[in-house]
């Protein structure tokens, strides 16, 4: 059972918490991504591209490399089309790990610097919209750190 919004760790980018919205009516999950660079190794197509885990802060930017999967066109809630990134990445929520594909966007605007949506919630999620943080709170010195305290 996971909340409307929980705390979660994306353990293969070395990011330890950020705050997720789960969101059933997304397909993909999205991660908060800027300064986006592709590049090749070994034949295949990866990009580079840094996350703020904080909500409203661009502190502690982590620099993160990934595979690419595919470019999809995806369109937002108000309509917008645009291509990003899909990245297969592990995704901690409520103590287990799921293996996500994830879109890169800037998110710099939006409430949650994460969504996770059905594809990994449908790896054995069930969601109560009433609930927040079921997974659990990182320590009162990260939760401020959130909020730039």
């Amino acid at each position: 059972m996971v909340g409307w919004r929980e705390w979660v760790s994306l353990p293969g980018l070395g990011v330890s918490w950020i705050k997720a919205k789960v969101d059933t009516g997304a397909r993909t999950s999205a991660l908060h991504a800027f300064d986006l660079e592709e590049f090749e190794r070994d034949g295949e197509v990866w990009v580079r591209y840094s996350v703020h885990p904080w909500q409203d802060s661009d502190e502690d930017a982590v620099d993160c490399e990934s595979r690419v999967l595919d470019r999809r066109e995806v369109r937002s809630s108000s309509g917008h089309a645009e291509e990003r990134y899909v990245v297969q990445l592990d995704v901690s929520l409520c103590k287990h790990v799921v293996d996500a594909e994830v879109t890169l966007s800037k998110r710099d605007e939006m409430g949650f610097r994460m969504l996770v949506g059905r594809e990994a919630l449908c790896q054995g999620f069930l969601v109560d919209p009433s609930r927040s943080y079921l997974g659990g709170r990182p320590k009162v010195s990260v939760r401020r750190r959130n909020r730039g305290r």
